[in-house]
């Protein structure tokens, strides 16, 4: 049946409906309580809880009587307490937290009293430990810290060759039954050693070598574990003295960390196999112990010591110095079976008599070793500095003639044989600058300066010494390596490592800018410019952090002299980008850094466009880490033209390759730029950046929607100023806005975007009145309807428009209740236009949202035919005032009512045909919502029309929810009750009893 809606007048508040008000006693987000009684783990009695569970009345909170529970079922099934809680409350309960902790106990339960005694004592002296050596103090690298490092620096392509008798197979094991066999088969794996069993692997490559030291590793392990001592022993000698072969010179670093690993691992054996043999009977019991940590050699057997003494004897009776040196170091921890203060004189020992070895290099890594052993078994530090003495000694020696004529041979440089004594030596200078004061070091730092060619020394001194130690004579050093000689090694090398330790440790600040000046001042002329460049890259974030904008620009300044010649600067790259990021990421003022004179030149100079974009977006994220926390604005020219520059090279690099990531960093970053500048009261200005901002950045959407949400801001903030009532100037200013607004809106991609910014922009618009933008906006955004896609993609997931397309409608109305008429269009023009367009979006057959949107049309219509409006905007005059409810206006309105509601009917019996009777109900039930609210009943077919409406809803009372018929009739009273037409009432009235009766 086809409808005759007339829209009936009604009071503003007669249809709001007000919740049910009572007095409550307590918060309703309170914690509801109960009080359980002998439940599961509870005795009789009434214990305290406190609000936070604890037990206040009783000690044993596995014995409580009565809790305070929650009631939620897992609070209630674990006694109040969540089931982790009880699971550790059975726990402890039951002699530990853990099965381990139960066995512990269980174990300490059933020893001897006078055990546990010395057990607890024990324990109480392991807690109160003190270090035993220099590297528990923690105040040196690790070893292993530096091992991966020297394996990855020194490397070779050249072949090299190894000296074993292992890894070709096994050896044939003879059986031996007595001692004199043993004796005399262990004199001929000796003999077989000596009488050339070797064989010697030439050609191997760099990988193979290592493969090749591997697999001694797993020969040498393997024999231990067999009981061949002695094979073992011949590997660990094998290998010590391949440390003496320095044919592939540049590769002897890594050699010696691959050599030195085995016989750690030779050594750990050693002393492993003595401490089982060590085992004692502990006064007072009967059982045989193992040595505690902190043995002394008075505790250890006769026959351990023994055994240990004959280890010694076998490596004394070793004829070359080298590999008895190496593998006596690999076992010096086993002195501690033998005596007391046996550590400091060995290794004395020791340090004479590595005097005996002739190649500087290989000495100074034997040093190494003896140096890295000793540093874990004593806190005795003479033979580290007896070390140096003898390294000082005889440093003049690495650049002799002989060595030359060597490293000629080999065909390194001599900068690279110098760089090979870096790890040993900044290990033996780190290891002497332990617990050593600043006059110490200042001795030894003469000491080195005094040298011929120190440029070695120094450079390891700083590596090694305390970076507060060099700070405090930054002056001095900058001064020291001005002028001696660096033969060996580079002068930007020594002046760029410089840069990194004060960095991180600054000097006196008395003394900063002379540092800085020094330190210039040699580096540029150094007459390098590769040189150059390696220093300026770390002396950038020195002069960032510590002075002021002067500095930096004089800095950056010194760069561009060095790099302007014969395009240079290409080879440079690299060096330039982490000066600009250094440069940027550490300045006190960003805005300042982005303005000085050589900043923008220096972008210049990247002509690259992939190192371009990425030293851009790398300055645009610390731009915005640096003032995301602050209210920090921009409104100097210079500095907004630098960051536009900066932003229009990223802008171009996007297109149509660029991943939705990419895109969206860029974005991000622009944006935050945007929102930044403000030039205040100068809107004027402010609008001129937002135009040159359209005509830059063209290929963001997000960037693009910025400013347009910026320039809606501008408008309303010029609103704000005038508080409405806007003058000539004010007028045309906010015009211009919105004519920004609607002319960019179309470069968006994005048709969602699209149509919300439409709508933003007419509502603003609309704000200031400006009626005409406001009318092209809105009619803009509908006739996008259709273009809205059913489907879009979001993180992988498809989703439905439809939600996004009645949820814009519904805000859309709203606005469009107070927008007035174009009296060259018609009545209700935008509404029609809407009504028309909304069928041609692709809606799910199944769907309910048109329905939906036709039932907040019906309200829209309703509210329209109302004598006053809800709601308006000062200075627009809205419909009610336009046509004072005209009978003709009226009349327009009740057709577009008639005809929403025939559509809203053949909804329903679609609905019907197909089926469905759930859909068919709640729209039967929303309708007649709809018609009692805003209609008229005493015109029969709409009262009929409700009354169908209900039986209709009534009759499928099962597919809905029973209280919702009940609400619907309480609202029908409401109605009834409040409405102040007694021809409505009436018929509410009659309506009411017509549900009630078949309800």
């Amino acid at each position: 049946m086809s409808a005759e809606w007339v829209c009936v007048q009604r009071q503003q508040d007669e249809c709001r409906r007000y919740l049910d008000q009572f007095k409550v006693l307590d918060h309703p987000l309170k914690q509801s309580t109960i009080t359980v009684l002998e439940s599961r783990g509870t005795r009789s009695g009434k214990v305290p809880v406190a609000a936070n569970g604890i037990s206040l009345g009783s000690s044993n909170t596995a014995a409580m009587s009565a809790a305070t529970l929650s009631l939620d079922p897992l609070s209630i099934a674990f006694d109040g307490s969540d089931p982790l809680s009880q699971f550790a409350k059975q726990q402890v309960t039951s002699l530990g937290k853990d099965p381990l902790s139960r066995m512990a106990a269980e174990m300490e339960g059933a020893l001897p009293v006078a055990k546990s005694t010395a057990l607890g004592s024990r324990s109480s002296l392991s807690r109160s430990k003190e270090p035993t050596n220099l590297l528990e103090l923690d105040l040196i690298e690790p070893w292993a810290a530096r091992r991966g490092a020297i394996l990855n620096k020194y490397t070779t392509s050249e072949k090299l060759s190894i000296v074993t008798s292992f890894l070709t197979g096994g050896e044939t094991i003879k059986p031996q039954t007595t001692m004199s066999e043993k004796v005399k088969y262990r004199l001929e794996q000796l003999d077989d050693f000596d009488e050339g069993s070797v064989r010697q692997m030439l050609d191997l490559s760099q990988q193979e070598y290592v493969v090749k030291i591997e697999q001694l590793n797993h020969e040498l392990v393997q024999a231990w574990n067999q009981d061949q001592r002695v094979k073992a022993l011949k590997i660990a000698i094998q290998c010590s003295k391949l440390l003496s072969d320095t044919s592939v010179i540049q590769f002897y670093p890594s050699k010696f960390v691959l050599i030195t690993d085995i016989l750690d691992i030779f050594g750990r054996l050693v002393y492993d196999r003595l401490r089982t043999k060590a085992d004692y009977v502990h006064p007072g019991t009967r059982e045989m112990t193992s040595l505690p940590e902190n043995f002394t050699p008075d505790m250890v057997p006769e026959s351990a010591k023994e055994t240990c003494q004959n280890w010694f004897y076998k490596i004394a009776s070793i004829r070359e110095l080298l590999p008895r040196l190496y593998v006596e170091i690999a076992i010096l921890r086993c002195y501690s079976f033998l005596a007391q203060d046996e550590f400091g004189l060995a290794l004395r020992r020791l340090t004479k008599m590595i005097r005996g070895i002739g190649d500087p290099l290989v000495a100074i890594y034997a040093r190494c070793y003896l140096c890295r052993v000793g540093m874990s078994l004593t806190l005795d530090r003479t033979y580290i500095s007896e070390n140096l003495d003898d390294i000082l000694m005889i440093y003049h020696t690495i650049f002799n003639g002989g060595i030359r004529s060597e490293i000629a041979r080999h065909r390194i440089t001599l900068n690279g044989y110098a760089s090979l004594y870096l790890p040993a030596l900044d290990w033996i200078l780190q290891g002497v600058a332990i617990l050593t004061t600043d006059n110490q070091l200042d001795d030894i730092l003469q000491r080195c300066k005094e040298k011929k060619n120190p440029a070695l020394l120094l450079q390891s001194m700083m590596q090694s010494f305390r970076s507060d130690f060099i700070a405090s004579r930054a002056t001095h050093f900058v001064q020291i390596l001005s002028t001696i000689s660096v033969e060996g090694l580079s002068r930007g090398q020594l002046f760029r490592l410089l840069g990194s330790i004060l960095s991180h440790t600054p000097p006196p600040a008395e003394q900063r800018l002379s540092v800085l000046s020094s330190a210039m001042k040699a580096i540029t002329s150094l007459g390098n410019v590769e040189e150059f460049m390696q220093c300026a890259e770390m002396w950038a974030q020195y002069t960032s952090q510590h002075f002021g904008l002067k500095e930096v620009d004089i800095f950056l300044g010194s760069v561009l002299q060095q790099m302007a010649p014969k395009r240079i600067y290409e080879q440079h790259y690299h060096e330039l980008q982490v000066i600009t990021d250094k440069i940027v990421s550490n300045a006190q003022d960003v805005h300042g850094i982005l303005a000085l004179d050589n900043f923008l030149p220096l972008l210049d100079l990247f002509q690259k466009e992939s190192i371009k974009l990425e030293v851009c977006k790398n300055i645009l994220t610390s731009y915005r880490n640096a003032t995301a926390c602050d209210n920090a604005i921009i409104n100097d020219p210079v500095v907004t033209n630098a960051l536009m520059y900066i932003s229009r090279v990223l802008n171009d690099s996007v297109n149509a390759l660029t991943g939705e990531d990419e895109r969206r960093q860029i974005s991000g970053l622009i944006c935050h730029f945007i929102r930044k500048v403000d030039f205040g009261r100068d809107f004027e200005q402010q609008l001129a950046f937002y135009v040159e901002a359209r005509s830059v950045l063209s290929n963001l959407d997000t960037a693009l929607s910025t400013l347009i949400h910026s320039v809606n801001r501008l408008a309303t903030s010029t609103r704000r100023i005038v508080k409405g009532q806007h003058t000539q100037k004010t007028a045309a200013f906010v015009k211009a806005c919105a004519a920004y607004c609607f002319i960019t809106i179309p470069s968006i991609i994005d048709v969602r975007t699209r149509m919300e910014l439409y709508l933003q922009s007419g509502q603003v618009a609309l704000l200031n009145v400006c009626l005409q933008h406001a009318d092209s906006c809105f009619e803009a955004a509908i006739n996008l309807i259709p273009e809205v896609p059913r489907t879009v993609e979001n993180d992988g997931k498809v989703h439905s428009t439809e939600g996004f397309i009645k949820t814009f409608i519904v805000n859309l109305l709203s606005t469009l209740v107070i927008v007035p008429d174009n009296p060259t269009q018609g009545v209700l023009y935008l509404l029609r236009l809407l009504l028309e367009v909304v069928p041609k979006y692709p809606f799910e057959p199944t769907s309910d949202i048109l329905s939906s949107i036709y039932l907040h049309v019906l309200d829209f219509l309703s509210v329209a035919a109302q004598e006053v409006y809800p709601y308006h905007i000062v200075n627009v005059i809205s419909n009610d005032e336009l046509y004072g409810s005209d009978p003709k206006f009226i009349a327009e309105v009740n057709e577009l009512c008639c005809t929403v509601c025939d559509k809203l009917l053949q909804h329903l019996k679609v609905l019907l045909e197909s089926n469905a009777l759930r859909a068919q109900s709640q729209l039967a039930l929303d309708l007649l919502l709809k018609i009692i609210t805003g209609a008229d009943l005493s015109v029969d077919k709409m009262f009929t029309l409700t009354v169908h409406l209900w039986n209709l809803a009534v009759k499928n009372r099962t597919a809905i929810e029973a209280k919702q018929l009940q609400t619907v009739i309480q609202y029908t009273e409401h109605l009834a009750q409040v409405t102040q037409l007694e021809s409505q009432r009436q018929c509410l009235w009659m309506l009411l009893e017509r549900m009630k009766s078949r309800k």
